[in-house]
C-alpha cells in the first residue's frame, strides 16, 4: 500500500510542476469539447434558476454588441452567446464555452453601449484565456491519476464548473480580463475609454457596498490600480481631444476649443460623461476627415443622444438643458454647432500631420 502511495504522490508531485510550466492558456486535462458541455450545462442550470428577461431591445442590444467583439477577441473558435438573466443585479458572468450573461440589473446601470462594451469585452477576455476551464484543472489535480487516466470523464466536471464559477477569479485573472477587455473593445471600434468608465463605475458601486463576491465582483485588484492600469494602456493611444477634470465637472478640450460638461447624472459622472464624448470623437476621427454634417441627434425626450454616424458620442438630459435651451432635443440640436467647429479643428490638424509627414519623406 505504501508503495501505491508512493507512487500516486510522485505521479501528483509531477503533473503539478508539469501544470505550472504550461502556458495559463494550454489546455491539459480538459478538452474543448468538454469545456463547451459543461458549460452549456452551467449555463441552463443558471437560466433554470434566475430565468431569461424578455425584452427585446436589451437582448439585441447585448447581442449585437457581444458579437461585434468576437472577431477581434483572442479566441475565435466558440460559438459565442449572450443572453440577459431577469435579475435586478448590477454583474454579469462567464461560463466556460461561450455562454455569455449579463444580469438586468447591470443595463439599467450602465445604459450606453460604450459601457456594455466594456463589460462584455471582459467577460470574453476570461472566456479567452479559459480563466475558468484553468481553474477547474487544478481542482482536479487533486483527482490527477483518474483525470488523467479518464480526461475529466465521470468527475463531475458541471459541478466543478460551478463552483469554480461562484468561487470566483484570481486577481491575476482579473487584471487579463481587464486588459483584455480594452484591447477587444479598441479593435472592434468603441471607445477607447469603454472599460475606464466601466471599471469606474463598478468599482463607485463596490465602494458603496454595491455588488457581489462573483461574477464582475470577484477578487478584483483594488480600485486605484484598476484606474491606473487602464490609464497605463490608454496614456500610450495618446488620445485627442484631451479631458480634463474637474472637481465637479469635466471638460473636452483640443486647440482653443472645449466643451464643458458641468454635470453628473444619476451614476454617471461628469468625467466619465466627458470621456464619452473624447473618446467617441477619437474613434470619429480615425475614420478619415470629419464631416461636419455627419452629426447627428436621436430625441428620446427627457434624453437625447449624440451622435457621428453610428458612434454614440454622448447622451444630454433635460438637466443639461437648464437655462440654456427648453428641452434635451434642443439642447443637443445646439451641441452640435460646437461639434461642427471641433471638426474643423480636427481637420485642419490632419491636414497639417499630413503635410509633415510628406516633408519628412521627402528629406528621407
Amino acid at each position: 500500500m505504501k508503495k501505491y502511495l508512493g507512487i500516486f504522490l510522485a505521479a501528483l508531485v509531477l503533473t503539478v510542476n508539469l501544470v505550472s510550466a504550461l502556458p495559463a492558456e494550454a489546455g491539459f486535462l480538459i478538452s474543448k469539447q468538454q469545456e463547451i458541455e459543461m458549460g452549456k450545462a452551467t449555463a441552463q442550470k443558471l437560466e433554470a434558476q434566475y430565468g431569461l428577461y424578455q425584452g427585446y431591445e436589451a437582448n439585441e442590444r447585448v447581442q449585437r454588441i457581444g458579437q461585434s467583439l468576437v472577431p477581434v477577441c483572442g479566441r475565435t473558435d466558440l460559438d459565442y452567446t449572450f443572453k440577459v438573466l431577469n435579475v435586478n443585479e448590477v454583474n454579469a458572468l462567464a461560463c466556460p464555452g461561450g455562454f455569455i450573461y449579463v444580469f438586468k440589473g447591470l443595463l439599467d446601470y450602465m445604459p450606453t453601449d460604450t459601457e456594455l462594451a466594456g463589460v462584455l469585452g471582459h467577460e470574453i477576455g476570461h472566456v479567452a484565456k479559459r480563466h475558468t476551464v484553468n481553474a477547474i484543472e487544478k481542482q482536479l489535480l487533486t483527482t490527477v491519476l483518474l483525470a488523467v487516466a479518464t480526461r475529466g470523464e465521470g468527475l463531475g466536471l458541471v459541478s466543478v464548473a460551478q463552483q469554480a464559477l461562484f468561487a470566483g477569479y484570481s486577481r491575476t485573472d482579473e487584471r487579463g480580463a481587464d486588459k483584455e477587455g480594452f484591447y477587444n473593445t479598441v479593435k472592434a471600434g468603441y471607445n477607447p475609454y469603454s472599460m475606464l468608465i466601466t471599471a469606474s463605475k463598478l468599482e463607485d458601486l463596490a465602494k458603496q457596498g454595491g455588488g457581489s463576491n462573483y461574477g464582475l465582483f470577484s477578487s478584483h485588484p483594488e480600485p486605484e490600480e484598476r484606474v491606473e492600469r487602464q490609464w497605463k494602456l490608454l496614456k500610450k493611444m495618446k488620445i485627442k481631444p484631451e479631458v480634463v477634470v474637474h472637481e465637479d465637472s469635466a471638460a473636452v478640450q483640443e486647440g482653443d476649443w472645449t466643451f464643458n460638461i458641468s454635470r453628473s447624472i444619476g451614476n454617471t459622472k461628469a468625467a466619465y460623461r466627458a470621456y464619452m464624448l473624447a473618446g467617441g470623437l477619437w474613434v470619429a476621427r480615425q475614420r478619415g476627415p470629419i464631416d461636419p454634417n455627419r452629426f447627428l441627434v436621436y430625441d428620446r425626450g427627457a434624453s437625447a443622444d449624440l451622435y457621428y454616424d453610428d458612434i454614440q458620442l454622448l447622451r444630454v438630459y433635460a438637466q443639461d438643458a437648464q437655462g440654456i435651451s427648453p428641452d434635451a432635443g434642443s439642447y443637443a440640436a445646439a451641441c452640435t454647432s460646437m461639434l461642427k467647429e471641433w471638426a474643423e479643428i480636427a481637420n485642419a490638424g490632419a491636414v497639417r500631420s499630413d503635410d509633415k509627414n510628406k516633408k519628412d519623406k521627402k528629406k528621407k
